[in-house]
């Protein structure tokens, strides 16, 4: 079978690999039919992680069902499942908390097409056939009535918009909400249209970016153009989607007294500064990590189904499968490659 590879910093192409089998009976095989480039798959094709191999691509994907393990319920071959990019079991302490990106059965980072921060290859979503270790857990049913295309990016980039304003505006709910974006395409989009489902009752969308910015309004936002240096006002509710120091910076300023500041940035390196008095004084809670991809994923096709929320309005380019290795490379806020 193929496999869409990564073999050296920007360069990208279809190997021919062998086909994964069945090796359980809680298992599954998945034909993918939609795949979406996360916004950190540019970073990992760029050699920013230093990968030493060569390395499957894709994480993000809805795909058909080939073949069930026998001990499988509640799934059937020729169906149609979103598929969580985090290996997970579903049954530990972990999993059955809630925290399923960090299954105590698996090493930390577990996910499809991301070797260079795991470790480990479980293969990628560009790929004619992918395996599924733990079935039941990690494949999600699609409606009949959602468009396959329009869920290619709910395995990981939707959720993580959704995860970072739906606990807080159910905590307060009709909250304002500011969406600070720089550096991550399109996972702040996906937060911003997540807030606008849920009930907020403004959501401005912050931004150095002119493509962001016009797509940001479209989706409902009030845009505001920065150079993030002096904050635009203060808010309840203020998500971080970026790389950048001063972003996370003008995030925190941008946070109310007794506000919530929700990270989705990655900042690496052990000498990250924080205003960790500032924080204090004012009270503001600050909350960083992964989402959970398969304890998120059913009450977010739920409000997909429900046409509250509508992530194929982010999607900017959609591509053949023949095109992947070359669009893979190009800019795009959120590219779909489809069968």
């Amino acid at each position: 079978m193929q496999q869409l590879t990564c073999t050296s910093p920007g360069h990208i192409e279809w190997r021919d690999v062998p086909s994964p089998r069945l090796e359980s009976d809680i298992e599954a095989l998945v034909r993918p039919l939609a795949v979406a480039r996360c916004d950190i798959d540019t970073f990992l094709t760029s050699g920013l992680f230093g990968a030493a191999q060569p390395f499957a691509l894709g994480h993000e994907c809805v795909g058909e069902i080939e073949a069930l393990g026998d001990a499988v319920r509640g799934l059937e071959v020729g169906q149609r499942v979103v598929v969580s990019f985090q290996v997970s079991c579903g049954t530990c302490a972990s999993c059955a908390a809630g925290h399923s990106a960090n299954c105590d059965r698996m090493p930390t980072l577990s996910d499809y097409g991301m070797q260079p921060l795991s470790g480990v290859e479980y293969g990628g979503m560009l790929s004619d056939r992918i395996r599924v270790p733990f079935a039941e857990a990690m494949l999600r049913p699609v409606p009949d009535a959602l468009q396959t295309n329009a869920l290619a990016s709910v395995s990981d980039n939707v959720l993580d918009g959704y995860r970072a304003v739906a606990p807080h505006l159910e905590e307060r709910p009709g909250s304002e909400v500011l969406v600070v974006h720089h550096g991550a395409p399109s996972i702040p989009l996906y937060a911003a249209q997540a807030a606008l489902a849920l009930g907020a009752a403004r959501v401005d969308f912050a931004s150095r970016d002119a493509a962001s910015l016009d797509l940001a309004k479209r989706l409902g936002c009030n845009p505001i153009e920065t150079d993030l240096e002096k904050a635009a006002g203060r808010y309840p509710i203020v998500v971080d989607a970026g790389l950048s120091p001063e972003g996370l910076q003008y995030s925190l300023r941008s946070t109310q007294p007794e506000g919530i500041c929700q990270s989705l940035g990655f900042y690496p390196g052990p000498t990250m500064p924080l205003p960790l008095g500032r924080m204090y004084t004012l009270g503001i809670r600050f909350f960083i990590g992964r989402c959970h991809a398969c304890a998120l994923l059913p009450e977010v096709l739920a409000l997909i189904e429900a046409g509250r929320l509508q992530p194929q309005d982010v999607t900017t380019r959609t591509v053949s499968w023949e095109e992947a290795p070359d669009a893979f490379l190009e800019p795009a806020i959120k590219l779909v490659v489809a069968r």
